[in-house]
């Protein structure tokens, strides 16, 4: 074999592997949009049940395509403070589960019906192209994807193929022959897994060396050593994704990483200790030319796939009963940060990027943040005409400070609806990116109306001015009516509840009503004498900016329903 063939051979397996690895993602991507809004249902019934979670983690991973993606999104999760440190261990041994599904679809690659998928994957192609429906477009995707997988492991298998006592066959053999140490095999496994962040792909290689006739050191457990090792390294991604997070997703991060350690450490040993499990195991289950497999080569890819199956489905019923001692392992080796304050923590502080991956649940997330944001900008309200009504003008300095702090997050908001539009959306989740982008100015107009009061307030102490009661009373009554529009709005912004916009309408046209009374109150005192002139710009301004307080409050609940707040103001005008 001379070297142009050595690299002819080399170049062919980087680009099954490109290919495959191109095709997984396109799966994810697609298999993400057409499960819109359901990993996030899913995510948020995990409660307190252990089996629930694992279920939970196993279908996610599935729809996700990578146990990966569902650690990530699990640690960004745990990190919001969305999900518990104990309902996260039990997702992530779930995600660990539904992940050997793919070691299975990629087992089939050795079989005939390939071509069935590649039919398949045209047949996606069309849809793609013809068909103006998002979601068939999406299932279209998908399916070309499943295409695309079986073609780069072709191209894999393709270039592993030698015919049997060839000099290609006995080169191969013969570097494949060299490593026998369990583990070295291990490291390998670990490190090929670490640099590609897919365990997924290093399954691949070794599922289709072994399916092509190559065997790995002595045969036997070796190529089970790797997969072991895979297991571990695919930790790295869930690992890194953790640094600069808070302390509950370091420690999301380590019980992923304790619990495959750990169940290395077991199937490390029985395999040490029982040199023919593959054959006397494996084998048993799966043997060459039986009715699972037919008279095909499939046999030691299907070994492999099963495996890679009793590995994590095993590890996960061994651990299941002990998620809280790794909870209690994972709190003690990464100590509780220290918050000077509870409020230290900024608006949108911790808008977590991994999130990104999945929009329904990073939607989901930034609509319960903003919820938060909202609920400041109402309390800036309240301060500011507290204030008013005490002639209390100390109150300024804290209103432009709250103020400050909303810019900041307002930035923050937008910025990481810009990164999540770049993501693969529906049109739905679209949609709502688009109305955030309203109810994040809308937020920012609440506050800036407090700041208007706070200057009324000043007028209205260096003027010495001086307001009925009555005048006073009413002013107040208008306001409860404000705090109450509030409440209504945030249950609906919160939870899509579309069913309290017409109470929400109701109340909004009493304070519109309530503004208009006030003034053609005011003005007939005016006529009457029985008012101060200077009041007019602080009495009249205020009732103003009040009533738009108000709209604007309406607004954002209005953003839940179909057309959002642009159709609400079309009705309205």
């Amino acid at each position: 074999m001379n070297a142009w063939d050595i690299v002819k051979i080399i170049l062919q397996i980087f680009g099954g592997m490109g290919t495959f690895l191109v095709g997984m993602k396109m799966l994810s991507e697609n298999m993400t949009k057409l499960a819109h809004g359901k990993l996030r249902k899913m995510l948020s019934k995990t409660a307190d049940s252990r089996f629930a979670g694992v279920g939970i983690g196993a279908a996610v991973t599935v729809l996700g395509q990578s146990s990966a993606f569902t650690t990530v999104m699990v640690v960004g999760l745990v990190n919001a403070g969305i999900m518990s440190l104990f309902q996260a261990t039990a997702v992530i041994m779930g995600a660990n589960v539904g992940t050997t599904l793919n070691a299975w679809v990629i087992a089939l690659g050795g079989s005939d019906i390939t071509v069935f998928f590649f039919i398949l994957a045209a047949v996606g192609v069309l849809m793609t192209m013809f068909s103006k429906k998002e979601r068939v477009v999406t299932l279209g995707s998908a399916v070309a994807a499943f295409g695309i997988i079986f073609v780069g492991l072709k191209f894999m298998s393709g270039a592993l193929t030698f015919e049997a006592g060839s000099e290609a066959y006995l080169a191969v053999s013969d570097v494949l022959h060299v490593i026998k140490n369990p583990l070295l095999l291990l490291l390998i496994g670990i490190v090929i897994t670490a640099l590609v962040q897919s365990s997924t792909a290093v399954n691949a290689i070794i599922l289709t060396m072994v399916s092509t006739g190559l065997t790995i050191g002595d045969g036997g457990n070796a190529a089970l050593f790797i997969i072991i090792g895979s297991n571990i390294g695919t930790c790295v991604t869930a690992l890194i994704s953790a640094l600069g997070a808070s302390s509950g997703a370091k420690r999301a991060a380590l019980i992923h990483f304790l619990f495959n350690f750990f169940g290395a450490i077991i199937f490390t040993v029985i395999l040490v200790f029982w040199t023919g499990f593959a054959d006397t195991v494996l084998s048993g289950v799966i043997p060459s030319g039986s009715m699972i497999v037919g008279e095909t080569d499939m046999a030691p890819g299907m070994q492999i796939a099963l495996f890679h199956t009793l590995f994590n489905t095993v590890n996960t019923l061994l651990f299941l009963p002990f998620i809280k001692g790794f909870v209690w392992l994972a709190e003690h080796i990464v100590p509780e940060k220290k918050r000077e304050e509870e409020n230290a923590e900024p608006l949108y502080a911790e808008l977590d990027e991994r999130l990104l991956r999945t929009p329904s649940v990073a939607l989901n997330y930034m609509y319960r943040e903003t919820g938060k944001v909202f609920a400041f900008a109402m309390a800036e309200l309240d301060k500011a005409f507290g204030a008013f009504l005490q002639k209390d003008v100390s109150v300024t300095e804290e209103i432009n400070a709250r103020n400050a702090e909303l810019a900041a997050a307002n930035m923050r908001g937008v910025s990481y609806l810009v990164k999540l539009t770049a993501q693969p959306l529906v049109f739905e989740e679209e949609r709502m990116i688009s109305e955030l982008h309203y109810v994040l100015n809308d937020i920012m107009r609440v506050g800036e109306l407090a700041d208007n009061v706070t200057k009324y307030t000043r007028r209205y102490e260096e003027d010495a001015l001086v307001f009925s009661d009555e005048f006073l009373q009413m002013l107040g009554a208008m306001y409860e009516k404000i705090r109450a529009l509030y409440t209504i709005s945030a249950d609906a912004f919160l939870y899509n509840d579309r069913g309290r916009l017409p109470e929400l309408d109701a109340l909004e046209d009493e304070i519109d009503a309530d503004r208009r009374a006030l003034v053609e109150a005011h003005i007939n005192r005016l006529n009457e004498g029985k008012c101060d002139p200077r009041n007019s710009s602080v009495f009249i301004n205020l009732v103003g900016n009040l009533e738009r307080a108000a709209d604007h409050i309406t607004y954002i609940a209005h953003s839940v329903e179909e057309g959002g707040r642009e159709a609400y103001i079309a009705r309205k005008s």
